[in-house]
């Protein structure tokens, strides 16, 4: 008889407690952008994140070394490239405070105007993009359309459509158009009279809260061991707001419009209603500043400045509260036309690390509803 040999062939035990490693990206820019996240999965639960960076780096930093107070302007405009005023601000309120200049009244407030339009603008393309990523594909249609409207003014102003290179170094590029204000107050006032509809669509949708309720809770002690800030920390119950706090442009004489909006539960819910309700402030603090500007006497927008400008050696840090969070500038100067060194801390870079906290313990189905409401653009991260 011949002998035989029997094999027992299966999986075993083991089998049902192995991790697997998912990639999620890298993505196309024109989605959030070439960001990867790493993940390990415990079957449908994620059980450690790891966002990988540094797909869309360019060196800015290194890149304003080599250019003179003028030219960094244009490299400081593109990382958030929703937020370009805003981020075109930041530098310029650096270098003159190395300078210790003044800028005329009339370029104060009609940056702070133009920076809450362009708070707005923000906002409007997460108020619609974050519902379409859960499936909604309404609100980004309203949100475009909105977006329009004040886009018509931004680049009627500016000539850039979405880098404008309006501030200067001493205050703005120019004057206004003549008729500016009547255009733009029209504008600000059709955009608010049809914000409803994200109240309608979107926070009167009941899947739309089942599916961001409890959703991607980040605790207050998170979002200050993160440095998290902005609408994402705000909806964690931190209240802090440099516009409140520690007052720049005019926002000292806005108090009285100005709302900060915070919420306590830190969800995926509260921090689209936090976007929601500060986009409905911006709309307000941009009419106040129209009001402000209306009762202002003509006069020069700018400084007039010598040919080569240099700032005196030194060292100054200057923050502003852009629209996705805080960004700081420290600028260290050797007496040259360029900067010695200009360290930008950017709101999405500080943000988005919290999705090590935030993802581990929550199903594979909910990573995209909280990815999308850390509402971060991945050239702010990578700089």
């Amino acid at each position: 008889m011949t002998p035989t040999t029997e094999t027992m062939v299966g999986i075993g035990g083991a089998a049902e407690s192995t991790d697997m490693v998912l990639n999620i990206g890298p993505q196309h820019p024109s989605t959030h952008g070439v960001l990867r996240l790493k993940l390990v999965l415990d079957g449908e639960r994620i059980t450690h994140a790891e966002p990988v960076i540094g797909y869309m780096h360019r060196g800015a930093e290194k890149l304003f070394e080599a250019r003179d107070y003028r030219q960094i302007i244009m490299l400081a405009n593109r990382h958030d490239w929703l937020s370009a005023f805003s981020n075109e601000l930041g530098v310029v309120l650096a270098v003159e405070r190395m300078l210790g200049m003044e800028v005329p009244e009339r370029a104060v407030w009609l940056r702070t105007l133009l920076a809450e339009l362009n708070r707005v603008l923000n906002h409007l393309m997460f108020l619609g993009s974050y519902p379409l990523e859960l499936g909604g594909i309404t609100p980004i249609f309203y949100a475009f359309r909105e977006r329009e409207e004040l886009q018509h003014v931004m680049e009627e102003i500016s000539g850039g459509r979405m880098h404008y290179m309006f501030n200067r170094v001493g205050g703005l590029k120019e004057d206004l158009p003549a008729g500016w204000t009547s255009r733009a107050r029209a504008a600000v006032a059709d955009v608010r009279s049809r914000m409803d509809r994200f109240d309608d669509l979107v926070l009167g949708n009941e899947i739309f809260r089942g599916r961001t309720r409890g959703v991607g809770r980040l605790t207050p002690e998170a979002v200050h061991a993160y440095g998290v800030s902005g609408p994402i920390g705000r909806a964690s119950g931190v209240d802090f707001d440099l516009r409140r706090d520690e007052p720049y442009l005019a926002y000292g004489d806005l108090q009285d419009t100005l709302k900060v909006v915070t919420r306590q539960e830190g969800d995926c819910l509260a921090r689209f209603e936090c976007l929601l309700e500060q986009t409905h402030n911006a709309l307000e603090l941009a009419d106040a500043c129209l009001d402000r500007l209306a009762e202002l006497p003509p006069g020069p927008v700018n400084q007039r400045l010598p040919k080569v400008l240099k700032a005196p050696e030194g060292h100054t840090y200057a923050w502003t509260e852009n629209p996705l969070g805080i960004n700081g500038y420290y600028l260290v100067s050797k007496g040259e036309k360029t900067p010695y060194r200009l360290k930008l801390r950017s709101a999405s870079y500080n943000n988005i690390q919290a999705l090590t906290e935030l993802l581990p313990g929550t199903l594979v189905a909910d990573m995209v509803a909280i990815l999308g409401s850390m509402f971060f653009v991945v050239g702010d991260i990578d700089k």
